[in-house]
């Protein structure tokens, strides 16, 4: 199955509204950008009591990282990396929350690990609505399949 988001002015997304996991559970897509040059990856997911979002293409097309944490953006927090992201070309996103680290990958390369100790992390207020896990997309047209979420295994949770 194929889903597609228009392009919004600025956003557009989809959202779950029923009960999630807070911890030990990994979220997993794939996301392609037809067209636009803004971030066709905005994740937002809970983390304990707490809101983040995995930024994939934000500030211009190229920023991946973590919004927020401490109170920064992920073009402005240790999480902030550049990545070429083409047009009509998919990517493979994962995300897990453990209890001790926020990881994230992209086409199975790890480019996030957030330690949780000692850290707040929450979400812009464009993104509110997007609580407790949602997904969009700004400024871009954006096609999205294979989504999926699993429990973690007792073997895979942080001890």
């Amino acid at each position: 199955e194929l889903l597609v988001l228009e392009k919004g002015k600025p956003l557009t997304g989809i959202n779950y509204k029923l009960a999630f996991p807070k911890e030990n559970y990994e979220l997993e897509f794939s996301a392609q950008r037809i067209e636009g040059n803004d971030f066709l990856c905005g994740l937002t997911f809970p983390v304990a009591d707490e809101f983040c979002s995995f930024i994939g293409g934000g500030w211009g097309g190229g920023v991946v990282g973590l919004s927020s944490v401490d109170g920064y953006d992920a073009a402005e927090n240790a999480t902030s990396l550049y990545y070429t992201f083409e047009n009509k070309r998919w990517y493979k996103f994962r995300l897990r929350v453990d209890s001790k680290n926020i990881t994230g990958w992209i086409d199975d390369k790890e480019v996030i690990q957030q330690e949780r100790e000692g850290h707040k992390f929450s979400t812009r207020i464009e993104v509110y609505v997007s609580r407790p896990l949602g997904l969009c997309a700004f400024s871009s047209k954006v096609a999205l399949r294979d989504l999926r979420y699993r429990k973690l295994t007792a073997a895979e949770q942080a001890p």
